[in-house]
């Protein structure tokens, strides 16, 4: 059977639906919808994948997709799987705005006859999978399985979900991120093997960021990244320093990350007051504009609304866990104009906030996926112009991520080997190696455990759209205000051009004032790239190739040549040197072999 995409869109869906659709969408489907709709009745396939970013409207398409199969009789019934606890029971409130009944607190045993389906977590599908199983079999269902890529959260949740929905007449997978950082397969997910031999998700329709932006369906995301000096104390008792996007070790940078998120430090405070005056002016093109803080844990969060509270002077509504309260919180914040809310991580997947306007990414997780889902929180569009704001520490992961938000990734199922993909994977090894030779102290003893000390920021870039913009600049400094003030309407073409000329007027300031005046580094950010782990490693295993060669020229021992290059240079150990100072010592050792030659 064809059936055109025009049929599901105009079947018995109420005229509000979607709800929440941007601008020149109200009453019917967007374009993606309708051709993955399409896409979808042109085969019947018994497994449909479908990828679509953030904020674009998966709920959507995927409840008129399983209104149209109740109305011809494909299937008899709905189970949607959801992350949590709070999405099922937004799956439920979506699917009766289109009267689909969903009983999102369903159990155990027969369903009521007033519902057409169930809505149920993984969790709960771990728990009872033949249950689902049964209901399968019993009638014919169609299951709708939420940012799919949970089901690899656990061995348990992937064999439960394929006991429990193999049956399924139909079986609707949905994500809205870059797949699973690991190699555990997802249930029901097609992989087709490429010609370096290794398996990659399949999906049949994919609508990325990109795209949306393109379409008016997302908002453009301005990211305000944070710079600042750091000092943390290491479990051997030894005090570090060291500037955020500075290159240093992974571990290093780790640590002054968490030192920079420390609530007793200045860096939250500061970059909290600004994502404020962000917010104010945000306000006065969306006056109903929310701003959100995604932390890292509950008392860090409770630090942060009270932070909040004194520059504010109004409360923050805070979400600590996913339980009943969490999930009115959050609903009773979607609906008023209040203007802060925290969170601890359960935020930023799949949660319906379509006033969130500002975020704050204040927790220590860098998977491609969590950065992603965090960013979906800010991009929902609701009319023409809506721009997004989020506010980074200058972390290299981080702002390779906001400078890819365009690129599509899927979920790789197999590792590259060694050295095939990953020049530096084999280096780490070696590097680790090459120091336990030459008696240089790893800093492996302190690596879970530090004591934050201080921390102050500094404004240091702006990212958009890939490209770089901006000077170093103090807090509450008219420089840092030129960006925090950004008419928070603009279309994409004039969010660049805006940027463009703030930064040309914030280096002609720069040349006007001396030399001795200029207490930051006053070059623009495309000039001061920030240099990532692997870029570090290259630089480390430089320094112990040149020593090695100069090793067997002087016939001194490895320790005592990296020794003497602490001695001159100055710095600790390699394995705790920047790239400024492994970049001196390379061109010193150098300069050693040739005097020698």
């Amino acid at each position: 059977m064809t059936t055109t995409a025009s049929s599901p869109s105009s079947h018995h869906l109420s005229p509000a639906f979607p709800g929440r659709a941007p601008w020149g969408t109200a009453n019917k489907l967007r374009a993606w919808q309708e051709n993955a709709l399409g896409r979808y009745l042109e085969t019947q396939p018994r497994d449909f994948l479908a990828v679509a970013t953030p904020g674009a409207g998966k709920t959507t398409f995927a409840l008129t997709l399983a209104s149209w199969l109740l109305h011809h009789h494909v299937v008899q019934q709905v189970t949607v799987v959801a992350p949590t606890e709070h999405l099922k029971k937004q799956w439920a409130e979506a699917a009766a705005r289109i009267g689909i009944k969903l009983d999102p607190e369903y159990s155990a045993g027969p369903v009521s006859k007033e519902y057409d389906g169930v809505a149920i977590t993984y969790a709960g599908v771990g728990v009872r999978p033949m249950l689902h199983r049964n209901r399968c079999e019993q009638r014919k269902t169609l299951v709708i399985l939420d940012e799919i890529h949970h089901a690899g959260d656990s061995k348990s949740w992937g064999e439960a979900c394929l006991e429990a929905f193999e049956p399924a007449t139909r079986r609707l997978a949905l994500t809205g991120t870059p797949f699973r950082s690991d190699t555990n397969p997802i249930p029901f997910v097609a992989y087709e093997e490429g010609n370096d031999g290794i398996r990659r998700s399949s999906a049949d329709y994919t609508y990325g960021y990109g795209n949306a932006l393109g379409d008016g369906v997302v908002r453009p995301v301005i990211f305000l990244s944070y710079s600042g000096n750091m000092r943390w104390r290491t479990k051997a008792g030894d005090e570090i320093a060291a500037k955020l996007g500075e290159p240093m070790t992974k571990d290093a940078i780790s640590q002054a990350w968490r030192t920079a998120l420390d609530p007793r430090g200045d860096w939250m405070p500061n970059v909290l007051r600004a994502a404020d005056r962000r917010l104010t002016e945000v306000r006065k093109g969306i006056p109903d504009a929310g701003a959100l803080v995604i932390a890292s844990d509950q008392d860090s969060a409770r630090a942060y609304a009270k932070i909040i509270r004194e520059i504010t002077g109004t409360k923050a509504t805070v979400v600590l866990s996913d339980d009943t309260g969490a999930s009115k919180r959050i609903d009773e914040f979607s609906a008023n104009d209040d203007r802060w809310m925290v969170a601890v991580r359960m935020v930023s997947e799949g949660v319906d906030v379509p006033r969130l306007a500002v975020g704050v990414y204040a927790t220590t997780i860098s998977t491609p996926l969590f950065f992603a889902q965090a960013v979906g929180r800010f991009v929902r569009s609701r009319r023409r112009g809506e721009t997004a704001s989020v506010f980074l520490p200058t972390i290299p992961g981080l702002l390779g991520f906001a400078s890819e938000m365009e690129v599509e990734r899927d979920h790789v199922l197999d590792k590259p080997k060694k050295g095939e993909d990953d020049p530096y994977a084999e280096s780490e090894k070696e590097m680790a190696e090459a120091e336990k030779l030459q008696d240089e102290d790893t800093g492996e003893q302190e690596q879970f455990a530090f004591e934050a000390l201080e921390s102050d920021a500094v404004f240091d870039r702006v990212m958009y759209d890939g490209a770089a913009f901006g000077m170093q600049a103090h807090p509450g400094s008219e420089e840092e205000q030129d960006y925090l003030g950004i008419p928070g309407l603009l279309e994409p073409d004039q969010v660049q051009m805006l940027l463009q000329k703030r930064q040309a007027r914030q280096i002609a300031h720069s040349r006007k004032k001396p030399d001795a005046e200029a207490d930051l580094l006053e070059l623009p950010a495309e000039k001061r790239p920030v240099v990532s782990h692997k870029e570090l490693l290259g630089l480390r295993k430089q320094l112990n190739t040149m020593v090695g060669a100069y090793v067997h020229q002087s016939g001194k021992p490895h320790g005592v040549i990296h020794t003497e290059l602490r001695r001159v240079c100055g710095g600790p150990p390699s394995a705790e040197a920047t790239a400024g100072q492994l970049r001196e010592r390379i061109a010193k050792v150098g300069e050693w072999a040739t005097r020698m030659r």
